[in-house]
């Protein structure tokens, strides 16, 4: 049976604890914590062990920061890498072993899609920096027992990673298993021709899947075909939660209680 997570933003209540009661009432079966920068993460720390004390599941952190470590500024590209290192020592202290730290090349720093079109960085330098910046955050991943999870985004959001194939290019060329690709269905709609034929090659490199459906919103709420995907997912093995990374129609509360029988009924393995 697939393991479903809930971002935890999504979630009312005050502490995780509280959020956690939330979720497991509506079927989910973990929460997928935010990393913002500033060491915001690490200075959780407190409040993430007792969570886990407590058995609140926290299997992955989504990075939410301004920049990210293809940033086009060396200072910023620095900061991004120590941010994710940090986050990648968190989650793998409160998430046991196989935790995963998700995040893109960048986000919002220049689409080829819109003007001027053409990036102050060649497609070479791009390269070099990307393969640099996940030999990096791949070793400190291995070191600590953690998965850095790479996001391809839609051309509107990034110029130099869109689709899956690309992201296995780049974690083929680092040579570390200790990083992997994360399909975001809402992105694959965008920029994968066929995704479900996407997520079968992909499928040796897979580490982390994020849902919404096309338009962003919950699953459900759009035209993705969930019982192909979710059926391609169990054919390649994959093993790992569907973290549900997505904007809410309705009234909250309900739309978030709808997401893990929604996806149950469209999913092959749950008997019917």
């Amino acid at each position: 049976m697939i393991r479903i997570s809930c971002q935890e933003q999504l979630l009312p209540g005050r502490t995780l604890q509280e959020k956690y009661d939330v979720a497991r009432d509506a079927g989910f079966d973990g929460i997928e914590l935010r990393g913002h920068g500033g060491f915001r993460f690490r200075d959780r720390l407190p409040e993430l062990r007792r969570a886990a004390r407590d058995g609140v599941p926290m299997p992955s952190v989504c990075v939410d920061m301004p920049h990210f470590f293809a940033a086009f500024d060396p200072e910023l590209r620095r900061d991004a890498l120590e941010q994710m290192k940090s986050q990648l020592s968190v989650i793998a202290e409160i998430g046991g072993r196989g935790a995963v730290a998700c995040t893109p090349a960048s986000w919002g720093m220049f689409s080829r899609r819109l003007p001027p079109f053409e990036p102050p960085r060649s497609e070479a330098e791009d390269r070099a920096v990307l393969l640099d910046g996940l030999a990096e955050l791949g070793e400190h991943a291995a070191r600590v027992g953690a998965i850095l999870a790479l996001e391809p985004l839609n051309r509107y959001e990034d110029h130099m990673v869109n689709r899956l194939e690309q992201a296995v290019e780049l974690i083929e060329a680092a040579g570390l298993t200790s990083v992997r690709v994360l399909a975001d269905t809402y992105h694959m709609n965008i920029e994968e021709d066929e995704p479900t034929s996407a997520l079968v090659r992909a499928a040796a490199h897979l580490g982390h899947v994020q849902v919404s459906d096309s338009n962003r919103l919950q699953p459900g709420a759009g035209h993705l075909d969930w019982a192909a995907l979710l059926s391609t997912l169990d054919a390649v093995g994959y093993e790992g939660y569907l973290a549900v990374e997505c904007r809410l129609r309705g009234e909250p509360a309900v739309a978030i209680a709808s997401i893990p029988g929604f996806l149950r009924r469209h999913d092959a393995r749950v008997p019917a």
